[in-house]
């Protein structure tokens, strides 16, 4: 057991391995507790605020869910929704808050406005994305990896694959390093993680006996890893310049049949925090197809992302069981 209460959950390096564990296993329990329809709320009266710069599906839906089925009540303040940073500064927003509320979810762009928000509410903030850092989504990964290998933390091995820089390779990196994972970073030598994240990454490595690869090569990152893990290669917004030279940098590292093949494992499993851009079903997936003359997707094939070795919806459910898990930590 691990006494959390009032921390914050803004990156996974602010934890250690052990904590980090507590919260996977309360996480697996709080699950079972739901399905089998004996959990207990322990969150009554509890306040909650939700504060979005960034539009949301999961995050959202899993922070509202887990606050009610926990019996606490949220406060959802979308862009339009509040002042911050606009009219009033992230310190006097924190501070109006923290009076009003006993702990603040934040998903926006610059991590130094949660890592403001935690300094000066007073009260627990948890980080539901920044450009950084989405600890709250590898939480779920791990108890998603977990469940689909039924394998010790250190014995997990998984490689994800596309744009190295983003929020979710720099946080896949920290967990796994944390954890005492096999985590392979593989992309273009121009997109891979910074040398501060990989610094951070080795020095926890360590500690845990974490392995840790960086590298370009497809080939000698997916060799026998239990998990291939994707993210979207544009997002909504950047100029189609930007499209056209991250498609070209990044089709080499497509997800599809060739790339599953080469892990040479018959039972990996594919991995996506979604959305994805596997098919022209979306606005943007049309799009990208339909300017870049490609025949289906972009970071990851229809073929594989709905394939039976997927798990990309199970890592979304899981979401909601491990944020219920870190609020149930850090305020039960």
């Amino acid at each position: 057991m691990y006494n959390l209460r009032n921390r914050s959950f803004l990156k996974e390096v602010d934890f250690t391995a052990g904590e980090l564990a507590y919260l996977l296993r309360l996480a697996a329990a709080l699950k079972l507790a739901k399905y089998a329809g004996n959990e207990v709320p322990r969150l009554g009266g509890k306040e909650i605020a939700l504060v979005f710069e960034k539009t949301s599906t999961r995050t959202r839906s899993a922070f509202e869910v887990a606050a009610h089925d926990q019996g606490a009540h949220v406060t959802y303040l979308d862009p339009s929704g509040s002042q911050l940073g606009h009219k009033e500064s992230i310190a006097d927003t924190a501070r109006v808050l923290g009076r009003m509320y006993d702990a603040i979810e934040f998903r926006g762009a610059a991590h130094a406005a949660v890592e403001e928000l935690a300094a000066k509410s007073g009260v627990p903030v948890y980080n539901g994305l920044t450009d950084e850092w989405h600890p709250t989504q590898t939480l779920a990964d791990f108890l998603t990896m977990q469940e689909a290998s039924r394998k010790a933390d250190e014995e997990i091995s998984y490689c994800f694959i596309g744009d190295g820089r983003g929020n979710m390779a720099r946080s896949l990196l920290a967990m796994g390093a944390v954890m005492g994972a096999d985590v392979r970073i593989c992309g273009p030598a121009g997109l891979l993680p910074p040398d501060d994240v990989r610094d951070l990454a080795a020095a926890r490595a360590s500690d845990s006996g974490a392995r840790l690869t960086v590298t370009d090569d497809r080939a000698a990152a997916l060799a026998g890893v239990d998990f291939v893990y994707t993210d979207v290669w544009v997002s909504m917004g950047e100029p189609k310049e930007i499209w056209r030279e991250r498609v070209e940098l990044l089709w080499p590292y497509q997800v599809n049949r060739e790339a599953i093949e080469a892990t040479g494992n018959p039972r990996v499993k594919l991995m996506h925090c979604l959305p994805a851009f596997h098919d022209r079903a979306t606005v943007v997936g049309r799009e990208a197809i339909d300017e870049f003359g490609l025949d289906e997707g972009l970071e990851v094939t229809d073929e594989v992302f709905g394939s039976p070795r997927s798990i990309v919806f199970d890592q979304a459910e899981n979401r909601l069981h491990t944020i219920k898990a870190i609020l149930l930590a850090t305020l039960g």
